[in-house]
Parts: C-alpha cells; sequence; structure tokens
C-alpha cells in the first residue's frame, strides 16, 4: 500500500519556510552532506550514479527498483568503481521514502512512474530530480508542479541541455535578436531502429516485483518486450521516440522561440518498414502552431534516412534576418545572416558558473546547488519548464493516435470543442498507485 499522505504532510510540513529544509533536518552549512535515493537503475540510472558521484558533498544513500537483480548488479558496479560500501537497496520507493536521512531522490524509472514518485518525493519532503518526458499525461504533470510548489521543494527536470553553456549562450543571442524576429523553430531525431519482432506473454522473473512495476499503468501480461527497455514503444509505459529523444530538442525549440504551449497541433507518421509488437510510430512529423503564428515542426525518423546538410540530430530557427542551425560537429549553434555567404563567428559559452564542461554532471550540480541555497529560481530546468516541453510531446501524440488536426487553449489546458480528445489528457490509473486530485 502506498506511503498514509498524513505521514507525508508530517515530515513535509519541516519544509513550508523559505528555506527548504531537509527532510528532518536543517542544512548544517554549506559542507553539509546531502544524501540521495536513485530510483531506477537502468542504463539512464546508472548515469545519475555516475554523474551525481562525481559531485561534491553529495552521498548517494540507496538505490530503488522492483527488479532485485538490477539493484544487486547496480550495487555491486557501485562498490567496484568507488571502493565504498554498497548504499542500502529499496526494490519498494515507498521504504525509502520512509528513510527520514534521504534529502533528495533522482526518478531514472519509466516514464509512467515520473509523476507519482514525484508527488510522493515532495509529499515526504524530498527534493527531486526526475527525468524526461517529465510525465506521461498531461493531469499528472500539473500535479507534479503543485506538489513542488506547495511543499516547497527542488524539483528539478532532466532536460539536461538547459545546463550546457554553449546552449545558454544560442538563446541568449536569439533573445537579443542575432537572427531578427524568430517565426519558426524546427527540430530533428533521426535514429534508426530495428523491428522489436514478438514476445510471448509468460510469468514475470521472481526477482521482479511485475505489480509494482506496472504501477498507475493498467495491468497486463508480462512480456519481455516490456522489461528491461522496450517499454518506450508502448503507449501504457512510454510515449515513443517523440518522448524518448525527441523531448531535449523540442525543449530547446520551444526555449528558443519563447513560447509556453501551442494552439493547433498536428501529427502524421507511422510504424514503417516492419511490423512489430511495439506501438508507438517510428517515423512522426508534428507541427505546432502559437496564438501569434510563430511555428515549431519537430520530425522523428526511425529507419534507415538521409540526415539534413550534415545534421542527424538537431535544431533550427527561422528569423527575419536569417537562421542559426545546430553544428553536430562543434556542438555549437552557427548563424547564417541573409546577404552573407560564411557564418557569423562562433557565439562561444554562456560563463554563468553553470556549466562546468560535462552536461549531465553540470545538471545534477546545478540541482543539488539550488538546494544548498534554498532557492528553486536557481534551477536552470525547474519542473514547470519541462513540463511545458513535455506537453508537446504529449499533445502530439494526442493528435497522432486521434487522426487529426485539434485547437488548444493553453490558458484552460484543455482542447477547444473535442471531448474525445480532453478524454485522453488524463490516464486511468491503477490503485492503489492512483496520481492524486489534491496533492
Amino acid at each position: 500500500m502506498p506511503i498514509r499522505r498524513r505521514d507525508f504532510i508530517t515530515s513535509a510540513a519541516l519544509a513550508g519556510g523559505a528555506q527548504l529544509l531537509g527532510t528532518s533536518r536543517a542544512w548544517a552549512g554549506a559542507n553539509d552532506r546531502i544524501r540521495v535515493a536513485i530510483v531506477g537503475v537502468g542504463g539512464r540510472g546508472r548515469d545519475h550514479m555516475n554523474a551525481t558521484r562525481q559531485i561534491p558533498g553529495v552521498e548517494i544513500a540507496a538505490f530503488c527498483d522492483p527488479d532485485q537483480t538490477r539493484l544487486n548488479e547496480k550495487a555491486a558496479e557501485y562498490e567496484k568503481r568507488t571502493g565504498q560500501k554498497r548504499p542500502a537497496l529499496y526494490p519498494d520507493l515507498r521504504r525509502a521514502l520512509e528513510d527520514k536521512s534521504i534529502d533528495a531522490i533522482t526518478v531514472a524509472a519509466c516514464n509512467h512512474w515520473h509523476a507519482l514518485a514525484t508527488i510522493w518525493g515532495c509529499q515526504a519532503g524530498k527534493h527531486v530530480y526526475v527525468e524526461k518526458p517529465l510525465c506521461h499525461d498531461m493531469f499528472s504533470g500539473a500535479q507534479m508542479v503543485a506538489a513542488a510548489r506547495k511543499y516547497n521543494r527542488v524539483v528539478q527536470g532532466g532536460t539536461q541541455r538547459r545546463s550546457n553553456g554553449r546552449i545558454r549562450k544560442a538563446m541568449l543571442a536569439l533573445r537579443e535578436g542575432v537572427i531578427g524576429d524568430v517565426y519558426m523553430s524546427r527540430c530533428i531525431h533521426f535514429q534508426k531502429r530495428d523491428s522489436l519482432g514478438f514476445k510471448q506473454t509468460e510469468d514475470a522473473p521472481s526477482t521482479l516485483n511485475w505489480d509494482l512495476w506496472t504501477g498507475p499503468a493498467p495491468m497486463q501480461p508480462f512480456h519481455r518486450n516490456l522489461h528491461p527497455y522496450n517499454w518506450h514503444w508502448f503507449w501504457d509505459y512510454g510515449n515513443g521516440e517523440l518522448g524518448n529523444n525527441g523531448i531535449h530538442y523540442i525543449d530547446v525549440a520551444r526555449w528558443g522561440v519563447n513560447k509556453t504551449l501551442p494552439s493547433k497541433i498536428y501529427s502524421s507518421g507511422g510504424r514503417f518498414g516492419y511490423k512489430d509488437q511495439a506501438q508507438t510510430p517510428n517515423t512522426q512529423l508534428n507541427s505546432y502552431e502559437f496564438d501569434d503564428g510563430t511555428k515549431m515542426v519537430v520530425e522523428i525518423r526511425g529507419r534507415y534516412t538521409n540526415g539534413e546538410g550534415n545534421q542527424s540530430s538537431g535544431i533550427m530557427f527561422y528569423g527575419s534576418k536569417g537562421y542559426m542551425a545546430f553544428d553536430k560537429n562543434t556542438e555549437s549553434f552557427q548563424v547564417f545572416l541573409e546577404g552573407r555567404k560564411e557564418p557569423e563567428p562562433d557565439l562561444g559559452t554562456l560563463d554563468d558558473g553553470i556549466d562546468k564542461g560535462d552536461e549531465d554532471r553540470s545538471h545534477f550540480g546545478n540541482f543539488f546547488d539550488a538546494i544548498r541555497a534554498g532557492d528553486s529560481k536557481k534551477l536552470t530546468a525547474d519542473v514547470n519548464e519541462t513540463y511545458l516541453s513535455t506537453s508537446f510531446c504529449l499533445l502530439g501524440n494526442i493528435s497522432y493516435r486521434l487522426g487529426r488536426e485539434l485547437r488548444f487553449d493553453p490558458s484552460t489546458r484543455r482542447f477547444i470543442g473535442d471531448r474525445e480528445a480532453d478524454g485522453m489528457l488524463r490516464e486511468k490509473y491503477r490503485a492503489p498507485y492512483t496520481i492524486p486530485e489534491k496533492v
């Protein structure tokens, strides 16, 4: 059963002041250690471990995963790499949240678990770093933002390009008019993925708690195209390539045009080149339009394909004076102005103390710096920013699944005259893993 809400509130009551106290203690000083539990210990969980353990003053206190085999493997890997004692191992996140010595959690679980883990974490008085895409549906994302605000927690979204100094400098240049008035952004992600084939249902391994893994999603039989990785391509758990990798480019594209949510959405595509068990498209073209006519175009390709120039993954901005394009070779943006044959001088990097060379480490460092400062405004990817960008994935997928253009009201966050689409803004959660009406 879930942790009782009153237990969350008791511990979280300490967090109501401006100092952003830890779960059960105030920070003793700038050198006080922050104890962290990593939730979800697959490939991205390993990245969390590697980045977090390099940050001074941060201790990995626990690993959480419903797969006991993975827990044991990650603990052994941690011991070998660090020479330190293995952290506590919790198959059930709720047991880690009861540990008052843990100050923060980082969430690298499957997408359908992001919201509940974050909300429970905030209610338990923990600060939260949560991976992209932030949520699996619009309602749960809104509740994540509400929980962060109500319990005064530092909640960082895993859109780590916001802690990249070169990208931050490019976004500042756009604001300063380097290519004039920006009227469109376009982002692409071309990554060949092969067929999953078909897997028969079977009993889940004895070391995997299938009920916990399924969590808020509808219960269904286990098969090996769901665990450990290919859940990304099934609607109950993942958001397709649009939410898997596309979100990184969408986030920068939205950042560059300086918008919140679109008023028109259209998505088309399919699962081309083979027939397999997966459900999400491997090829998808999404068009978004804002109230002032500004546009965003997002394209995903999952089969063998040409690139665009020298790009297979990148972002472009178009303005009244020229365009700005991501250069894969230099990992930076180049500016091309109308009437000039060569690109403008390199924009350089924004030296604001955030970018430290390693994007992941920098983003985690920013999270822990904000905790120590007691100021969520110091975050480069506050939960609401990553929620807004994630919404483009969710809205695009709704349009794709319904097969039509959708009109959307950014102020009410509802579709216009479309009850069927509105019904897809909020999922049906499986008890007892339900997203609360009030956090």
